[in-house]
């Protein structure tokens, strides 16, 4: 278990947070079209998952705007934003903003990742959405950057992230 904070007040997550060097735990989520997608599925091709409560927030859209915008200019490599929003709401959110680099999952069908990659939110208000994290792993789902950011409502570190592609 981790601790992380939102407006400075402390919120407890639940889960192991990948280290580097780790093999990336397998998962299964819900793409925008509500198929499911397996991490199986972009085999060959380095992902950066950019995890986040929420797409409704200043924060987690930011972050999204951001990963879109670098994830252009990126070879062999895709761009996972992921979060417990319904796939609708992500797809409203991309289709509004134009944003057509980065794939949006949801945990709809798949919360066991929140455990399984260490980021579940235990407590506080945003209790059962996930913290704010980026994992970046290689083709080969090793993991080659992850940070699980400290306080909520701040973005990650994108440029430590987009070094190690």
């Amino acid at each position: 278990m981790s601790t992380v904070t939102l407006k400075g007040n402390p919120v407890q997550v639940d889960g192991r947070f990948p280290k580097l060097g780790d093999k990336a735990p397998a998962f299964t989520l819900v793409a925008k079209d509500l198929s499911n997608v397996a991490l199986s599925s972009f085999a060959g091709k380095r992902k950066v998952l950019n995890i986040f409560p929420s797409i409704d927030t200043p924060t987690c859209a930011t972050s999204v705007r951001r990963f879109n915008e670098q994830a252009a200019g990126l070879k062999d490599a895709v761009v996972l934003c992921i979060s417990a929003d319904l796939p609708f709401a992500q797809a409203r959110f991309c289709g509004a903003e134009g944003l057509d680099n980065v794939v949006t999952l949801s945990t709809l069908r798949g919360a066991e990742f929140l455990r399984d990659y260490g980021v579940a939110l235990a407590s506080g208000p945003l209790a059962g959405l996930a913290a704010r994290a980026v994992v970046v792993l290689d083709q080969n789902d090793k993991v080659l950057h992850a940070e699980l950011v400290g306080e909520i409502a701040h973005e990650p570190d994108y440029e430590a992230a987009l070094k190690v592609l």
